[in-house]
């Protein structure tokens, strides 16, 4: 028999919860959808939030050839006979391209991505994606730059109860038992936002019970899934929670916590490269410019773990951890970078001051483009004042000093040679 998740997966978007800003009245995927007119896209979300479901809703309410493909188990020879089959394919549909889904997509290498471009760009196929993972970080560029991205989000907690009441009134597995939701709050802590864990812990309570009515209260619930309710679970919401954990203790300089929440990422089976990404990521945002270092260790430990690989990669991993947890913090790049970006978003596209521009050709150098720059080498300390931002934005103040022995230091010697800056 088929799981209570699969017997109730909607089939039509009216039987769709959750994701209203994507399907709700006149939202986007519902209009293209609809309009039969569906163009490729990468649906990113956590799991149990629909991505699948919506995949297979289009499968039924096109008329077009419908294939599938799995991340994990197909490879680059999968793919090239998935698309020859759809070229033939072409020549009897009349609907529109044939579709192709692939489900986990992170998960594709870059040579079998590469082996989607042809068939995306020149309309072979219509792609779409199901992902956990940031598409910016897992598929590749000229990939990602012909689809758009879709966020799925977390199903609110209406969202699910909604779902609860659904199966029992819809499932005819369930349907004529009288069930009562006396306590909801264990139930929806478990079911984390995945309506899928929130039907399996429905299905399992029903079933270990034989009673004419059966009741959810949070110590049934509990004693139902027999585990600690903060367990681990590498594909659900508490990926989420614990990684957020992990960064935020490293962020607040507690190594001992910060270790903690490493050895349940690594205890419950955690990708060790998803966690040195992190690593390397909290080590210019978070230490930055106060131990410039850190991002040279996270960037070792990253190098060693491909390497050295599991079980020892625990190891590095610890010792970056607790070196990044011990180090003094800044965020001052990360602030700096972030005020730049909006001070391009205001000012548009500056003119490069003459004396900065490059100047390979003898008209350019007639339009005095170089003229007056000052090589710095050739003054004392390796320094000339001189301006390098364009004139609109002349001594604007961007990166600013934290207060860190490290950035203090840095400060004293740009006050020494800008005088006025810093």
């Amino acid at each position: 028999m088929q799981p209570l998740a699969e017997r109730l997966r909607p089939k039509t978007l009216d039987d769709y919860i959750g994701q209203k800003h994507l399907v709700g009245p006149k939202a986007i995927l519902r209009q293209m959808i609809e309009s039969g007119h569906v163009s490729s896209f990468i649906l990113w979300g956590p799991p149990g939030v629909g991505k699948t479901t919506l995949a297979k809703i289009i499968a039924n309410k096109l008329d077009r050839p419908f294939y599938t493909l799995s991340a994990v188990t197909s490879g680059v020879k999968d793919v090239r006979e998935v698309i020859e089959k759809a070229k033939q394919s072409r020549f009897f549909s009349q609907g529109g391209n044939p579709i192709l889904f692939i489900d986990e997509i992170h998960r594709f290498s870059k040579s079998q991505q590469d082996s989607l471009l042809g068939a995306v760009e020149n309309g072979t196929v219509t792609l779409i994606g199901a992902t956990t993972e940031n598409p910016s970080f897992e598929v590749i560029t000229p990939l990602l730059s012909r689809c758009q991205v879709y966020v799925l989000k977390s199903l609110e907690d209406a969202d699910l109860l909604e779902l609860a009441n659904k199966a029992v009134l819809a499932d005819p597995e369930i349907k004529g038992r009288k069930i009562v939701f006396e306590e909801t709050e264990s139930l929806l802590r478990y079911a984390g936002g995945d309506a899928r864990k929130l039907l399996n812990i429905i299905e399992l309570v029903v079933s270990s019970d034989e009673n004419e009515t059966i009741r959810f209260t949070n110590e049934i619930v509990t004693e139902r899934l027999q585990q600690n309710p903060i367990a681990y679970d590498k594909d659900g919401e508490m990926h989420y929670d614990i990684i957020s954990a992990f960064i935020k203790s490293i962020r607040g300089s507690d190594p001992d916590a910060a270790i903690y929440w490493l050895a349940r990422m690594v205890a419950g089976g955690e990708d060790p490269k998803f966690i040195a990404r992190r690593l390397v990521i909290s080590a210019a945002e978070d230490i930055g410019l106060a131990n410039p270092n850190a991002l040279l260790l996270a960037n070792a430990c990253f190098d060693a773990l491909t390497k050295i690989g599991w079980p020892e990669g625990r190891i590095i991993l610890a010792e970056a951890t607790v070196y990044l947890a011990s180090s003094p913090k800044s965020n001052s790049a990360y602030l700096a970078i972030d005020e730049a970006l909006a001070l391009v978003e205001r000012t548009g596209n500056l003119p490069v001051p003459l004396h900065l521009r490059n100047s390979p050709t003898k008209l350019m150098k007639e339009l005095n483009y170089g003229k007056n720059y000052k090589y710095s080498h050739d003054f004392p300390n390796n320094f000339a004042a001189q301006q390098f931002l364009p004139d609109k934005l002349k001594n604007t103040s961007i990166w600013k000093v934290q207060d860190n022995p490290s950035e203090k230091k840095t400060g004293e010697w740009l006050r020494f040679l800008w005088k006025d800056r810093f």
